[in-house]
């Protein structure tokens, strides 16, 4: 379907819980029809929201005026294996980006565990994969090129305009439209991935040395048990091996078809939550696998839940984790999800989480249908209490006032989103309670 042939349709994000009801759906196949189409839409006043693959947990696209996905924009629009640099278009899957590049002999830095998102909705909401060495997927991006609500193309690089640049790595789709970007890469590698299971106590007493000493390290508490099970990746030159039918089996079966069925029993009996995760602790596979880098860094995730991360400050991880395992244990609260901990390197990207210092970044999930409180009120707040900054893509009930005070750029950045988007096109009611503060309207000022 062209940018031109709009129709009204239903939207809803991965999780189901957010549904929105475009008057105008559109899938521009060209820049130039994209133009036109943010021309037509900011001559009739209308709201744009870019959607990628919908895996962002809070309302960020929603709108019920004009919505427009860049799913036909995909794929590689140039590569240069000698500078180890690719321009990729904005609507590519993570997942089809890992094979076009590995068809060139190369590879991204690092990338999240979840590969079904477009490369646009990735950058913009600041994921990330997990190592203390390596930033969010937005640092690899060395130059953006943006649209405009008035239809003009607009480039930045770390050479030329960079101001914008660290403006538009971390966007939330508030600045324009990101229709290419070049992404610097390293070249094609493998990577050993190695499960253990230990205690809670000797995981973080161990985790200044072993987050240090691997290129990715994360692991996943299981609440109500004192286990966690930890996954380390570092570079190996050994072929690929333990990625053919137990790795199937494992990811497929175990970690979704039966957590699904278990989890729909927790969902009918919460009672049986504290048992399941004790079980689930006590059945985590052990292993060694390798492979190239992107089949490794991803795992299928065909179980639908709700999310909240929070990155805290590295040396405030551990006993975040430990307050919110006293906070689950003492209110009995009805969880079986693993809680995620995973590290990201400090950046100055104007609205990274991990601007300004290293972040232990921790998630917690609640399965699809059941009820998110008290579980995740009590844990942001525990988050917050730590210094914790909300990644963009999932849950969190901050707001302008709040926000303003966790990052150092954030006018900088508002500055910026006022001159590109001085009419507030791009922002949707969600996003205005975030970059708005409450009686606040968009500017009205020409742009500079």
């Amino acid at each position: 379907m062209t940018a031109e042939a709009a129709k009204t349709k239903t939207w809803r994000n991965w999780s189901g819980a957010v549904v929105a009801h475009p008057s105008a759906f559109l899938q521009p196949e060209s820049v130039d029809a994209l133009k036109a189409a943010l021309r037509d839409a900011s001559a009739q006043a209308r709201t744009v929201r870019v959607v990628g693959s919908g895996h962002s947990f809070p309302p960020l696209c929603a709108t019920d005026e004009t919505m427009v996905s860049l799913e036909a924009l995909h794929g590689l629009e140039s590569v240069d294996a000698g500078a180890r640099e690719a321009v990729v278009w904005a609507g590519t899957s993570l997942r089809e980006l890992g094979t076009l590049l590995a068809s060139h002999g190369l590879a991204m830095e690092n990338l999240g565990d979840i590969n079904k998102q477009s490369l646009g909705g990735a950058l913009g909401t600041g994921t990330h994969g997990t190592g203390v060495g390596l930033g969010i997927l937005s640092t690899q991006a060395a130059a953006m090129t943006l649209v405009t609500a008035g239809g003009d193309e607009v480039s930045c690089s770390e050479d030329a305009s960079p101001e914008l640049l660290q403006a538009a790595r971390v966007s939330l789709g508030a600045l324009g439209v990101v229709t290419r970007v070049r992404l610097r890469l390293l070249p094609a590698y493998r990577l050993r991935l190695t499960r253990r299971n230990l205690a809670l106590e000797e995981c973080l007493a161990g985790l200044d040395e072993a987050r240090a000493r691997h290129r990715h390290y994360e692991f996943f508490w299981f609440p109500h048990s004192d286990r966690v099970m930890t996954k380390a990746m570092d570079l190996t030159d050994e072929p690929p091996h333990g990625v053919g039918v137990g790795r199937w089996l494992n990811e497929m079966v175990m970690e979704n078809a039966v957590f699904g069925a278990v989890s729909r029993a927790c969902r009918m009996r919460p009672s049986l939550c504290a048992p399941v995760s004790r079980l689930s602790a006590k059945l985590a596979s052990e292993g060694v696998l390798a492979g190239q880098s992107h089949t490794l860094f991803a795992t299928p995730r065909l179980v639908r839940f709700q999310e909240m991360e929070y990155g805290v400050p590295v040396e405030r991880g551990p006993d975040c984790l430990r307050e919110l395992s006293e906070y689950i244990t003492r209110e009995q609260l009805p969880v079986h999800f693993p809680v995620e901990y995973r590290f990201v390197r400090g950046d100055d990207v104007f609205l990274s989480p991990a601007h300004g210092g290293d972040r232990a970044f921790i998630a917690v999930h609640q399965y699809q249908g059941m009820p998110l409180e008290p579980y995740f009120s009590g844990a942001e707040a525990i988050f917050r209490n730590h210094g914790g900054r909300p990644h963009w893509g999932k849950l969190h009930t901050q707001t302008a006032a709040t926000l303003k005070h966790l990052y150092p750029r954030w006018d900088d950045f508002q500055r910026v989103r006022e001159q590109l988007d001085p009419q507030g096109r791009f922002l949707n009611p969600y996003l205005r309670r975030l970059f708005l503060e409450e009686g606040a309207k968009p500017a009205t000022h020409p742009r500079a």
